[in-house]
């Protein structure tokens, strides 16, 4: 048995080496249509699903990973790409260095599975992944836009960020808070339909994207603030559990494919590349194919050393920060600094950015050094998959990272208080049935039984529902529903109080939704 686990992007790559060597036919893909369909929907997931709580708790580091770094990243990488490779016109070299700053904790998660990455970590890695990808792809825009026209203006670039990114976020805000309202108004006209939910879902991030991209924001920056947005606007317009619980198998689907067709493209094109790899090579003036395996070396080792300062200076400035506060911060393990280097591994969000580099100039002429850069995009992610699969388990094992509060308290909380809050709906419950239909023993009988559960999970005597009634009690399955439907309401309120973390409000609302479907099913099928 290996002592790593295999990362799935590298098993889909060799798929696609396999299927391009099977087959004389090459995919050719369309940049702009390629950035259209894949990017906007990983990114709106990445947003939606992100803990927000453990993104705002660390974030001046993810602020400084994602932006500083990035923004060291593209000019520090882009002049030694450009100086070991001076055939490369600086703004393509510019343009290289912005897609290969983004990083993908989806491929780090897999790459962990052996060895579970702590968690406050990972949520770094998270938030960082979610703002680096969109000032990545936002530099890589400017680093087009300098090799399409030959000009640049640090002053009028700075001035159009500002319009790129504050109309980017904004029109992906509007855009998801007008759709959801709508959606919301619908649903109480004329009920909720589970197809049409998913499906507007689905339609939010190309929504966004296509509305800034007309008013030349970032589409990019829109779909990210829309799927933000996503999570507070759900609050307080509640989808049926249903709804929520296919919703989520359908984008768990989305996501997993949409990543598997990019590495397996990777794949598929790899047999071309490599079969043209004499031609690459020779732009960069060279005849032997084995100086693309330098360059690719020196970009991995100049990302890792760039990464491996800048993690270092910013965690001695919480340590300083910290210590102006009286917070008592030790310096952490060297281990911690270098396995957050290591767990920059390149993925999707990269391959997805170097191929929707442009075909060509504007005067029709080729683009420059654009099948060396992909050639050199696609070998920084295969590199640093494998450098983290074969390093990171090794550092991260019996690595301890810094205290953190117990959340097992506050979920206990939580749990009382929604519990708290379903007998007290039971007992009104009850209470209308008796006085309306008479019969206050059979109503007492049956709200008892589902009240001594909730009473039993408050003095935890019982943390599992195997007493709960079976689906033939329909009067039983009522009341369950009713305390269902209050433990929601009491949840939705202290998560707009903002009284409990998003990551605990999601846990429970899934077991909600569990609950619900499953009492809600076994009504309908009587």
């Amino acid at each position: 048995m290996l002592p790593f686990s295999v990362p799935t992007p590298l098993v889909q790559i060799v798929l696609g080496g396999v299927i391009g060597l099977s087959t004389s036919h090459r995919v050719d893909l369309d940049p702009e249509l390629f950035l259209f369909l894949f990017l906007p929907p990983l990114l709106f997931l990445d947003g939606w699903r992100i803990p927000k709580d453990e993104l705002f708790k660390d974030a001046s580091t993810v602020v400084e990973l994602a932006l500083g770094l990035v923004l060291i990243t593209v000019i520090g990488m882009g002049f030694l790409i450009h100086w070991m490779i001076p055939s490369m016109p600086l703004a393509v070299a510019f343009a290289l260095a912005a897609v290969v700053s983004p990083t993908d904790p989806i491929a780090v998660s897999a790459i962990a599975a052996r060895v579970p990455i702590p968690k406050r970590m990972m949520h770094i890695l998270e938030g960082e992944s979610l703002l680096n990808d969109a000032s990545g792809l936002v530099c890589l825009r400017f680093a087009v836009a300098a090799a399409l026209t030959g000009t640049f203006s640090a002053s009028s670039a700075a001035l159009n960020f500002l319009w790129v990114a504050g109309a980017g976020l904004v029109i992906g805000v509007v855009v998801t808070l007008v759709v959801t309202r709508a959606k919301a108004w619908v649903t109480k006209r004329w009920g909720e339909d589970t197809g049409s939910q998913i499906l507007v879902s689905l339609l939010i991030p190309f929504g966004s994207y296509l509305l800034a991209e007309h008013v030349h924001a970032s589409g990019i920056l829109a779909a990210v603030s829309a799927g933000v947005t996503m999570t507070y606007a759900e609050i307080s317009r509640q989808a049926l559990a249903a709804t929520r619980m296919r919703r989520n198998s359908v984008w768990d689907m989305i996501q997993f494919t949409l990543n598997g067709i990019i590495f397996v493209l990777l794949g598929e094109q790899l047999p071309g590349i490599l079969a043209g790899a004499r031609e690459t090579v020779a732009v960069t003036g060279h005849t032997q194919a084995w100086w693309l395996a330098v360059y690719i070396l020196v970009i991995v080792a100049g990302l890792a050393t760039l990464r491996f300062a800048w993690v270092w200076a910013s965690l001695k400035l919480t340590i300083l920060r910290g210590a102006r506060r009286g917070d008592g911060t030790k310096t952490p393990d060297w281990r911690l600094i270098a396995a957050t280097s290591v767990a920059g591994v390149r993925g999707a969000i990269t391959l997805a950015g170097v191929l929707t580099l442009p075909l060509a100039l504007n005067d029709g002429s080729p683009f420059p050094a654009r099948d060396l850069a992909i050639f050199l995009a696609a070998g920084v992610i295969i590199v640093s998959l494998v450098l983290a699969t074969l390093v990171l388990p090794i550092l991260l094992k019996g690595l301890a990272m810094p205290a953190e509060p117990a959340r097992q308290a506050e979920e206990d909380s939580v749990r009382i208080e929604v519990a708290e809050a379903a007998i007290r709906a039971i007992e009104r419950h009850q209470h209308a049935l008796a006085e309306t239909h008479g019969a206050a023993d059979v109503y007492s009988d049956a709200g008892g039984q589902i009240m001594n559960l909730y009473r039993e999970r408050i003095e935890g005597l019982s943390e599992r529902q195997s007493g709960a009634p079976r689906a033939s009690d329909n009067l039983a399955r009522e009341f369950r529903l009713v305390g269902v439907k209050a433990e929601r309401a009491a949840l939705s309120q202290m998560l707009r109080g903002r009284r409990i973390s998003s990551s605990i409000a999601q846990k429970l609302t899934r077991e909600l939704d569990l609950s619900e479907a499953r009492f809600s099913n076994a009504g309908a099928s009587h």
